[in-house]
């Protein structure tokens, strides 16, 4: 006998009270949204209706897939960031909701129509985003990952901003030399790999098992990329122009040392009150 939508998420709650780092109500309402093809409210709605039988099937298999580990965005392919839908696969990193800091940071800075380059862009949520809300902008996007670019490129059409986002698949910015002109980018920002290779292994389980070991490693100390970075961005920002970096919470006294030479630095905290951006301004007379 089929099941009622209440009876299917009781039970989908009980089996995911068992999985590691799993939100057995939220996960299991999301999961059943996305097979049911219903926002959570409709789910509530539809309270005593039954499911189709291979609708229902697809729901256990995801319900399976979640208590092994895997994060709920890869099952449903998409997650939202800054109020926008965007596309995930297990390519990207999972846009997470601390990096909407940086984007809220460049949209309270930025001139209206500015230059922008997105550094290590994984699902393009940054540079999807400032595009997004800036109409007027110009924003270069870069990757190693070709697949993540593939992912990036459809979440730019997907938003209307496929003729804005231009994308280039290489090592942070060498590929946009003899592209973006010399001291002509307003922006520069990165969510590059920041956790150390000794850390990763302490990392929950749906992180170091799913998500792409390439997004996560930033080296030794996590600054890896960054060390190599910041010294190519001073030659494409406009004095004046603004590198915004996301860190982790105990890296700040180190990147603010990376920072000391040309560069007017500060550091913003998260809604958790912990060190989480880095605002530079490049300095006239770098």
């Amino acid at each position: 006998m089929s099941q009622t939508i209440r009876q299917i998420l009781q039970k989908a709650r009980r089996k995911l009270q068992k999985a590691e780092g799993a939100a057995p109500a939220l996960d299991s309402e999301v999961l059943l949204s996305h097979v049911a093809g219903l926002d959570r409210a409709g789910l509530y709605r539809e309270w005593e209706c039954t499911l189709p039988a291979h609708a229902e099937k697809c729901f256990w298999e995801l319900v399976g897939r979640r208590c092994l580990g895997e994060p709920v965005a890869y099952l449903t392919g998409c997650k939202e960031f800054m109020d926008l839908d965007f596309k995930v696969a297990p390519s990207v990193l999972i846009p997470r909701p601390e990096t909407e800091l940086l984007v809220e940071t460049a949209l309270a800075l930025l001139p209206p129509a500015p230059l922008v380059i997105d550094v290590g862009t994984g699902s393009g949520a940054i540079a999807v985003s400032l595009a997004s809300f800036l109409p007027e902008s110009i924003v270069y996007a870069t990757d190693c990952s070709g697949e993540a670019l593939d992912v990036a490129g459809d979440n730019a059409v997907r938003h209307g901003v496929g003729a804005r986002v231009r994308f280039y698949q290489g090592n942070l910015l060498e590929p946009l030399a003899g592209i973006v002109p010399v001291a002509g980018a307003d922006l520069i920002a990165a969510n590059l790999p920041y956790i150390s290779s000794d850390e990763l292994a302490g990392l929950p389980r749906s992180v170091r098992q799913f998500e792409p070991v390439l997004a996560l490693d930033g080296g030794k100390d996590g600054l890896e990329l960054y060390r190599r970075l910041i010294p190519t961005a001073a030659v494409l920002l406009k004095k004046g122009g603004l590198l915004l970096l996301e860190i982790g919470f105990d890296q700040a006294r180190d990147m603010l040392k990376l920072l000391e030479t040309g560069w007017e630095a500060e550091i913003v905290k998260d809604l958790a009150g912990l060190d989480r951006l880095v605002v530079a301004r490049l300095c006239d007379g770098v």
